[in-house]
């Protein structure tokens, strides 16, 4: 067979580049490959914060449909905005290289930290966190690409606001002021792209598994178990990362009460070899030390 493997993306420009990031990589193996890209949800409603919408991945559900319906063969995400659960009949085939998993926060000019500040993010993650440091501070809501999102900061009268350093950095967008944020813990699989193919279609599952990156693959399965494992989705302050340390896995994870408040962290260090479970693990030792508690806050304040 020689079809062309049909790619399916955002057509924002970050989702652009990581599409044109795995068609070069595909092509660079024999592959004949098209680009198609569609508008999700997530793109065009601005107006609310994402945990308002009340869509579970609302950033790959069009993509979703667009493979259970023939359109595409395999989409390309940034990993972080993919539920842990995905659709029947579609399946996660490949991890690629992890780039900068950081947060950052990108500024106009100095910031006197002491004093009050407005810090812009769509994340509660980035909120909760942020609060948790700086509770004299207003953090407000952020939505948009990454470069409707730098345009707003300009545009606005912020002291600053927080990105993904990897999302900037691939597009050639990283401003001179910023400040690497590496007290907060990223959200799960942030920095990793992940392609997902059709069950069923042996063709581009084969083909797309060759580009998987099996240390990101571990690294980010343990990140997203235990995110799973919380219930969180995309709407709970979570954080995880975990890193391969020479031979063993270096993971730590937190969850935040919504108003930053309150916080639960947990560290672990376990052997490559027996790392498959780790996430897991980790996420049933949180929920036992007031975890299920304040998820249960959580809930009940989101609804």
């Amino acid at each position: 067979m020689n079809k062309a493997i049909r790619i399916g993306t955002r057509d924002s420009e970050l989702a652009l580049w990581q599409a044109n990031t795995v068609k070069k990589q595909l092509e660079d193996l024999g592959y004949k490959t098209e680009l198609i890209a569609v508008k999700s949800t997530g793109d065009l409603i601005l107006d609310k914060p994402l945990y308002e919408l009340g869509i579970t991945g609302i950033f790959t559900k069009t993509l979703d449909i667009a493979m259970l319906n023939g359109t595409v063969d395999i989409a390309v995400h940034s990993m972080k905005d993919v539920p842990t659960a995905l659709p029947k009949g579609i399946i996660q085939t490949a991890v690629l290289e992890r780039a900068a998993t950081e947060d950052i926060l990108v500024t106009k000019g100095k910031i006197d930290y002491t004093k009050p500040c407005t810090i812009a993010t769509g994340s509660l993650r980035r909120k909760a966190q942020w609060l948790h440091r700086y509770p004299h501070h207003t953090v407000v809501d952020l939505r948009g690409n990454v470069n409707t999102r730098l345009q707003k900061l300009q545009d606005n009268n912020w002291d600053g606001a927080i990105f993904a350093k990897a999302g900037l950095k691939r597009i050639n967008i990283l401003p001179e002021n910023y400040i690497e944020l590496d007290w907060m813990i990223p959200a799960p699989a942030q920095g990793a792209m992940v392609i997902v193919t059709l069950q069923n279609d042996k063709y581009s599952t084969e083909a797309v598994r060759k580009l998987n990156n099996s240390n990101s693959q571990i690294c980010t399965q343990i990140e997203r178990d235990f995110l799973r494992k919380l219930e969180g989705g995309c709407t709970a302050p979570i954080g995880a990362l975990a890193e391969i340390v020479e031979n063993t896995i270096q993971f730590k994870g937190c969850l935040f009460s919504l108003d930053g408040e309150n916080k639960l962290e947990v560290a672990k260090s376990v052997a490559i070899d027996n790392s498959l479970s780790a996430g897991n693990i980790a996420a049933e030792e949180l929920l036992e030390n007031g975890g299920k508690e304040m998820m249960a806050a959580i809930k009940n304040e989101m609804s």
